[in-house]
């Protein structure tokens, strides 16, 4: 009788364990591999002008571990330029990212590329490229459903080819991103 009541238990117990869910939700849903694309708004305020840029953003990251990841940001800000001066980046490099429930703080340096768009109405447009490297950070919500906002983005950029003086440009963004994983 002890032989059946123990092996009933045992084929009770790993009977149920199919509707148990035995991982932790944080390591369930950790930023391993997480991967977000999104698009924002931008706000650039030249050191140039006292006017400042507006135009959309479009921003990627890839996480590889739980706080080390990727991220590349395009600024078109030459879409709305009162100075007709317009700056374009496109920006790539490392983030770190603290994990805090719902919040995700981060802190990035991204190196890429710099287009000054000079849009003056008696002559012709003209573009011109320079290297670009920017500090920066910002703070991402989980929203349900595979959505994240970006409360805010800054980034303190520096154009340290651009002649004959260096422009160190700030840059600030929101934004709504669609999570994948």
């Amino acid at each position: 009788m002890k032989r059946q009541t123990l092996l009933s238990w045992f084929a009770c117990m790993f009977g149920l364990s199919l509707f148990v869910h035995a991982q932790a939700v944080p390591t369930a849903t950790g930023g391993i591999g997480g991967m977000q694309i999104g698009v924002g708004a931008t706000y650039v305020r030249p050191d140039y002008s006292r006017s400042g840029d507006k135009g959309p953003t479009l921003y990627g990251t890839f996480d590889f571990t739980e706080h080390i990841g990727i991220e590349g940001d395009v600024h078109y800000a030459s879409v709305f330029t009162p100075g007709d001066v317009g700056e374009d980046t496109y920006l790539i490099g490392p983030r770190y990212v603290f994990h805090r429930g719902r919040f995700a703080p981060y802190a990035k340096g991204l190196l890429g590329r710099g287009v000054m768009s000079f849009q003056f109405d008696n002559s012709p447009h003209h573009n011109e490229g320079f290297w670009v490297y920017a500090l920066g950070g910002g703070l991402d919500f989980k929203a349900p459903h595979h959505i994240n906002i970006r409360v805010f983005d800054f980034e303190y950029q520096q154009w340290p080819t651009f002649n004959p003086h260096t422009l160190s440009p700030m840059v600030m963004t929101i934004g709504v991103a669609y999570r994948i994983r």
